[in-house]
């Protein structure tokens, strides 16, 4: 990895939070496969395109991208040693030749100008300390007339596991401070429509549409099993530190169980179903 801005992020994605999310890859894509679909269809992937995908995380989507490619290419860039090390892995065994992977900060990366044909990310592109910068560095990369096509979060009152957090949270006053704000790089960022399309706009981008779309999301085959995985995720450790840090000595056992109990009105016999709320935006680059 050349350059390096975003150095929070970088440490949390080469960290734990990345090795969570390597060790539990199918987890995750069980969590947010549902936008694969309308994230494809948006992109219009053509079988020569050469296709970016931003912050690919263990490549699942880049996988599918370069199988929609399959005369061009697919490159998956992102942050995270563990993840790309996971991407790599399932790339090569399922016998895909046209994708490759680049860990690197999207703000800053060396990207060939005006190389690409198509950019896509789901959920990658909400953790950027700088978006104006990663996002012209992204358009430089695409060919003029070049598509984008990402899935961002939306408000968190659309997102039914954002709900189970913050219910969770107010139960329990020592972690109310655990709960953060949209400011700043975070699965938030990009919540408001009008700052995407600003960011974007400055950065070299026209017809800039956003869509509200939505998925149903498997966290665990019952509330016991979908609350130990979330609390091996980012926001769960942060609350179980945030307890420790109070002086909490039975905090962690109390939020394994009020985590539980939230859950439990969303157990199916499919599993745990969760509804996300995003956006689906799209755009052409200048």
């Amino acid at each position: 990895m050349r350059e390096l801005v975003n150095t929070a992020q970088s440490q949390a994605w080469n960290g734990d939070e990345g090795r969570h999310w390597s060790d539990h890859h199918d987890r995750w894509n069980a969590i947010n496969e549902g936008f694969n679909e309308p994230l494809l269809t948006a992109a219009g992937i053509g079988p020569e395109d050469r296709v970016l995908d931003v912050g690919c995380g263990t490549g699942q989507t880049t996988r599918l991208a370069a199988r929609a490619a399959a005369r061009g290419s697919a490159l998956g860039l992102d942050l995270s040693g563990p993840m790309l090390g996971r991407a790599r892995l399932l790339a090569s065994e399922q016998g895909l030749v046209n994708i490759g992977f680049d860990q690197g900060d999207a703000q800053v990366h060396p990207l060939p100008e005006a190389d690409f044909d198509v950019a896509v990310s789901r959920f990658g592109i909400m953790f950027f300390a700088d978006p104006a910068a990663a996002f012209g560095n992204i358009a430089r990369a695409l060919r003029p007339g070049g598509r984008l096509a990402f899935v961002c979060m939306a408000d968190p009152a659309r997102c039914e596991w954002a709900q189970v957090y913050g219910s969770v949270s107010a139960a329990l006053p020592s972690a109310s401070q655990a709960s953060g704000d949209s400011a700043g790089p975070g699965m938030f960022s990009l919540a408001d429509p009008v700052v995407v399309r600003d960011v974007l706009g400055k950065a070299g981008f026209d017809d800039i549409r956003a869509e509200a779309v939505d998925a149903l999301g498997t966290f665990g085959q019952d509330a016991d099993d979908a609350a130990e995985h979330l609390l091996g995720s980012g926001p769960g450790r942060h609350l179980v530190e945030t307890l420790d840090s109070a002086g909490d000595m039975n905090g962690a056992k109390r939020l394994r169980g009020a985590l539980r109990a939230a859950l439990a009105p969303y157990e199916q016999t499919t599993g745990v179903r969760m509804r996300t709320g995003a956006w689906l935006v799209t755009a052409v680059r200048r």
